[in-house]
């Protein structure tokens, strides 16, 4: 039986894939014009950009707040009375700096959760 050292660590590889999926995420806005990234191809409006939008949320979601770890990030976009699914596409107002530099901080918040807890920890999803 491997030692203990020479044991693959699971944190490590789900990490790794994670970050592989953000990665490809950022990669398909390489290349193309703000308007294509903000161009809706389906019905519901989403569009590129939004998509990031969308998957920041969900990280500073799903990778902070079920772990009682809060980010303090303003999303107005969850308020009460925001238009429904406006996290799944960018406004004129939203740069795409702007949203990029959102999903990187959403990066760093989860990979700090991913730091200070165990990968046993057991969140609470209140939605």
């Amino acid at each position: 039986m491997p030692s203990d050292s020479a044991r693959p660590d699971p944190k490590v590889d789900l990490r790794r894939y994670l970050q592989h999926a953000r990665d490809s995420l950022l990669w398909k806005l390489e290349g193309l014009s703000d308007s294509d990234v903000r161009r809706p191809m389906v019905p519901t409006g989403t569009n590129l950009l939004g998509l990031v939008k969308h998957v920041a949320s969900v990280e500073l979601g799903y990778f902070g707040d079920v772990f009682g770890r809060p980010s303090g990030e303003p999303l107005p976009w969850t308020r009460e009375g925001a238009e429904p699914n406006a996290d799944m596409f960018a406004t004129a107002e939203e740069s795409r700096d702007s949203i990029v530099a959102l999903y990187q901080r959403a990066q760093g918040h989860a990979d700090a959760t991913f730091d200070a807890l165990e990968l046993e920890a057991t969140g609470v999803v209140p939605w």
